[in-house]
């Protein structure tokens, strides 16, 4: 039961960001392809990943992650900062106007979260904290980069 109250909860988030995802694409032509915007969904979820990093967790070769990087950069979602210590190492940073992009779905949690502080205690709100916060720092080793 557990099981699939979550899901229906994580595919519910899902919806909301493909509906608002399209609505805005009627608006104005997409300019991330499928692939690209599940490229910058890692990128911005590791958050700052070398190249490297990313072609490692995205399972994909270095050249080829060189390459979705490069067209990422030309649409200006991605930018690319040298490390200050060691100076041949660069990070991937999403922009500003990757965030206005990824903020289509990402508000509606904000909305969300606000009903779940009407709704319930600020206790249960701090327990359902305290779990997501067990969850993000703990309970998913797998995906500690």
């Amino acid at each position: 039961m557990l099981q699939d109250s979550f899901a229906k909860v994580y595919n519910k988030f899902k919806l909301q960001f493909y509906t608002k995802f399209f609505e805005r694409a009627q608006e104005r032509e997409a300019s991330l392809t499928t692939v690209e915007t599940f490229c910058m969904e890692i990128i911005h979820s590791v958050e700052r990943p070398t190249v490297q990093e990313f072609a490692k967790i995205a399972h994909i070769s270095g050249p080829n992650a060189a390459y979705k990087i490069g067209c990422l950069i030309k649409k200006g979602y991605l930018k690319k900062t040298r490390s200050e210590i060691d100076r041949r190492a660069y990070y991937l940073e999403v922009t500003d106007k990757y965030m206005r992009y990824y903020n289509i779905g990402y508000d509606y949690i904000g909305v969300v979260m606000d009903r779940i502080k009407e709704k319930f205690s600020p206790e249960e709100v701090e327990t359902l904290e305290r779990i997501l916060i067990a969850m993000n720092e703990e309970l998913m080793p797998e995906l500690e980069f």
